[in-house]
């Protein structure tokens, strides 16, 4: 017998035992008289309690179905990687989601605001104008991750690196000069749409000044 024979059958008996299920309990709350001959008691039904495979094909069979009518199409998330697997078991992976979801600071263990802190570290300096700034940000977030690595408190182990301001220096400048770029580029095409718009609507004067 094939699957798909197999999958309507456990479909079948499933149904009929639903069905005899609901009548004999929709016959359960009518009183019978204890002298009326005329009753005669219900045969019971024929309709065996479906088994555990029957119920997995059941199962089975409205998947392929959902499957068969795109239910399960385009869903969010398909053919992405789920976040958080990258290799290593973190016993406080949930309390490091609720922090970066909910951006919640100043909760928690240092291993996990320091691993927040250091994922918006570059955000952060970018909204400094001197490198002065930078470097003070730099050194402070340091400190702390130092300070943290001593399992003074206890906790889970800290595995935000350090920076090196040197390096966080130049990178601080690349990005304002990348920024400054693009800033110039979408002045250069503005102006370019503004001149169009211009010729375009003299142009348009001028044809109207002939007519």
């Amino acid at each position: 017998m094939s699957d798909d024979v197999r999958r309507t059958v456990s479909q079948y008996r499933l149904e009929q035992f639903d069905r005899a299920l609901e009548s004999r309990t929709a016959g359960e709350g009518v009183p019978v008289a204890a002298n009326d001959a005329s009753a005669e008691p219900e045969p019971e039904s024929e309709v065996s309690a479906p088994t555990a495979a029957d119920r997995a094909a059941y199962v089975e069979t409205a998947i392929q179905q959902a499957i068969r009518r795109g239910e399960f199409d385009n869903l969010p998330g398909a053919g992405k990687p789920l976040p958080g697997l990258n290799g290593r078991h973190d016993p406080d992976w949930w309390i490091r989601r609720k922090i970066e979801s909910e951006q919640l600071t100043g909760l928690g263990p240092p291993a996990l605001t320091l691993r927040t802190e250091d994922a918006a570290l570059d955000d952060r300096l970018d909204r400094m104008h001197r490198e002065e700034d930078v470097r003070a940000a730099i050194d402070d977030f340091n400190a702390r991750v130092k300070e943290a690595r001593r399992q003074l408190l206890g906790g889970p182990p800290v595995v935000t690196g350090l920076r090196d301001p040197d390096r966080a220096v130049r990178a601080w400048r690349e990005r304002r000069l990348e920024r400054a770029r693009r800033a110039a580029a979408e002045q250069e095409r503005q102006r370019a749409e503004e001149a169009a718009l211009g010729w375009r609507e003299r142009r348009r004067r001028r044809r109207a000044s002939r007519s």
